[in-house]
């Protein structure tokens, strides 16, 4: 179990302090005080009982004298009867109770151990003269009442040795003891008194000093401390033109010298704030700059992925075309000797609507290569909106076509039929797709041709869709998985790439909130999967830029 904890606080910690030492300093005076009083009153009691044996002694000397013990007797009856007196007894040199002023005491012989005779007889030696401790003890009244008794020795003087009895020898010193008993109930009561007087001044003490300590620690310190705690507050919400202040009631040199350095520091403050502000605006107009120059810069690497993938689509498209126009041109060569005599010669008129048909199938198939390569080409300002992705695959598996067929490579079409509509700029993901199959003819041809697949498919509880080509070429070394998507970094022979296809792509994906996962075996090929969601989760999806990582 955790103990009691200080106040957190300054101020309820300093009075509580405070107040814990006046309590201890208030307390341990009182007690001495009290204890002091107490020991008077007992040394003035012990003295009282002392000069009372003593005055007994000596009222009773004549009578004893006189060897008349009933005067003497009659006299300690008659003090014994006064207000605060138990009882008044007396002893004889071999310890017989002579006389006792309490009729229910039986006159014994009391042993040498009593208490009464222990004052003057002792283990070592009988003592003529005790001392006034060796006189003195405390003991208990028949009626159950603390008192102080007093031992007096009664002694053998010339008067009492050479008196006409002749009832004592000279050679004894003490010729018995009186043992007078004061009740010790009204040094009790007075104790009492003293006791709850000195309480309450204890207390009055301490309630006063508590006080002082609470007006003195709140005006002094608290208030102090809790203006200095707003005046950092102001300074720490950026206030800077509130100067810390204190009152001058409660102010003192150190409060002052705290106030002078807080408001020392909220000026150096206020300069480096405003230094810190001209640096950001300078450095956010700085950025600015250099963003729009990067974002130009990347455009221009998207722009330039593009112009090569089209280079070497146009070479492919160049042979693609030709064979369709030297179709077309012989075709119109042989119409043309058909006419002429200036008209086709009889019964050959299904031979020409043969090779007029041949030359329209032709043409159309020349119009719609052309078609698709200028719609990859365009340079368009990004934009996102429904798209087919099969249908994009389906015409960039088009314009790739005489590629893949000069390296013999075989092309496996595995699209899910019914795939939803994809959240995505078609130009772009037309890029990404051109990229992916152009990268594995190229891994293919130093094979002599292999199996290209290009394989889409849903991913309901994803709400996304995959697009996977997969090569059977080279595969990508282990050492250079981690590079593959580094801007200019490229494996191919000098002329064959500048190294920002893959890039590109992975901007394109990532801009589309989308994944690229590559998947590589050496001499067994290549997987890349690309995970596209199926509506984007920016409100502004037209904000998107690519972004090249590492440029």
């Amino acid at each position: 179990m955790n103990g009691p904890r200080m106040p957190r606080k300054l101020g309820p910690k300093l009075i509580l302090s405070l107040t814990i030492l006046i309590v201890a300093i208030s307390g341990i005076s009182g007690y001495l005080n009290l204890r002091t009083q107490k020991k008077q009153l007992v040394e003035t009691m012990i003295l009282g009982a002392d000069q009372l044996s003593r005055s007994i002694t000596s009222a009773t000397w004549h009578a004893m004298l006189d060897d008349d013990r009933r005067a003497a007797y009659q006299i300690m009856q008659v003090i014994a009867d006064k207000q605060g007196v138990d009882r008044i007894r007396m002893y004889n040199r071999e310890g017989y109770m002579v006389f006792s002023t309490d009729p229910r005491e039986q006159h014994t012989v009391a042993k040498s151990n009593n208490e009464v005779c222990a004052s003057c007889h002792n283990k070592d030696a009988i003592r003529d003269s005790p001392t006034e401790d060796a006189r003195v003890r405390y003991a208990k009244s028949p009626e159950g009442i603390k008192t102080i008794n007093m031992v007096a020795p009664i002694y053998n003087e010339p008067s009492c040795s050479n008196a006409a009895c002749h009832a004592h020898r000279a050679s004894t010193k003490v010729l018995g003891v009186v043992d007078v008993g004061l009740r010790l109930d009204p040094v009790q009561r007075q104790t009492r008194a003293i006791t709850l007087q000195t309480i309450g001044w204890t207390i009055l003490e301490v309630v006063i000093g508590a006080a002082f300590v609470i007006l003195f620690t709140k005006r002094f310190v608290a208030n102090p401390i809790r203006e200095l705690i707003a005046g950092t507050k102001a300074v720490s919400e950026m206030e800077l033109d509130r100067p810390i202040t204190i009152g001058t009631a409660r102010r003192s040199q150190e409060v002052d010298e705290l106030v002078d350095s807080f408001n020392r520091m909220r000026e150096r403050l206020k300069v480096a704030v405003a230094e810190l502000n001209d640096m950001q605006a300078t450095l956010e107009s700085k950025v600015e700059e250099r963003t729009q120059q990067l974002k130009a810069t990347q455009k221009k690497l998207v722009q330039s992925d593009r112009l090569a993938t089209l280079g070497q689509l146009a070479a492919s498209v160049a042979h693609e075309i030709n064979n369709p126009v030297s179709g077309v041109l012989n075709l119109s060569m042989l119409l043309e000797r058909l006419m002429v005599n200036g008209s086709f010669p009889p019964g050959r008129e299904a031979d020409f609507r043969k090779y007029l048909s041949m030359i329209s199938t032709e043409t159309a198939r020349v119009g719609r290569i052309v078609s698709d390569l200028l719609a990859f080409s365009r340079r368009s300002k990004p934009q996102r909106a429904p798209a087919d992705l099969n249908k994009l695959v389906r015409t960039t598996m088009g314009l790739a076509d005489h590629k893949l067929k000069l390296i013999s490579a075989e092309i496996v079409l595995d699209l899910q039929e019914n795939l939803p509509l994809v959240e995505c700029d078609s130009s772009q993901m037309q890029q990404v797709i051109v990229n992916l199959v152009l990268n594995g003819a190229q891994a293919m041809q130093p094979r002599g041709g292999g199996k290209l697949t290009v394989r889409t498919r849903l991913i309901p509880q994803e709400q996304s869709v995959e697009l996977i080509v997969q090569d059977t070429g080279e595969g990508i070394a282990p050492e250079n998985m981690s590079k593959i998507f580094d801007p200019f970094f490229t494996t191919k022979p000098e002329g064959k790439g500048v190294g920002l296809g893959l890039a590109v792509l992975y901007g394109i994906v990532k801009a589309h909130e989308g994944e690229v996962e590559v998947a590589s075996q050496r001499s067994e090929g290549t997987t890349f999967t690309i995970t596209l969601p199926l509506k984007s989760s920016a409100k502004n999806v037209e904000a998107r830029e690519v972004q090249v990582q590492g440029v």
